[in-house]
């Protein structure tokens, strides 16, 4: 990754109106500063849910980052089951900046 990446957000639109979004960012918050970059803040709006939008970002995400030559991409969760359904993998636990519970990491390769 030589350290170079476009971090950001990616959004789903109902119009004018932000329905969905992520973000990519080097570390959300946790002790494996090594894993990145990270996928962030994933959300849709209640009345969006279970229609896939979801799924759909974070696969845009997956191959706008291999496009660029950026693979694999990690993410921090306490969902299990979720994530699984897109292509994550599991990878290991870890420590949440000023956290005492472990959240689990997630790989996509």
């Amino acid at each position: 990754m030589n350290k170079e990446t476009e971090y950001g957000w990616y959004l789903c639109l109902d119009g004018e109106k932000i329905v969905a979004g992520m973000g990519v960012i080097e570390n959300d918050f946790h002790n494996r500063k090594d894993l990145t970059p990270n996928v962030c803040a994933v959300y849709t709006e209640k009345e969006y849910r279970c229609k896939g939008i979801a799924g759909k970002l974070l696969n845009y995400v997956v191959e706008d980052y291999k496009s660029k030559g950026i693979s694999p991409i990690y993410l921090v969760t306490d969902h299990t089951g979720f994530y699984e359904r897109y292509g994550w993998e599991f990878l290991c636990m870890v420590q949440g900046d000023g956290e005492s519970e472990m959240s689990r990491m997630y790989i996509h390769r």
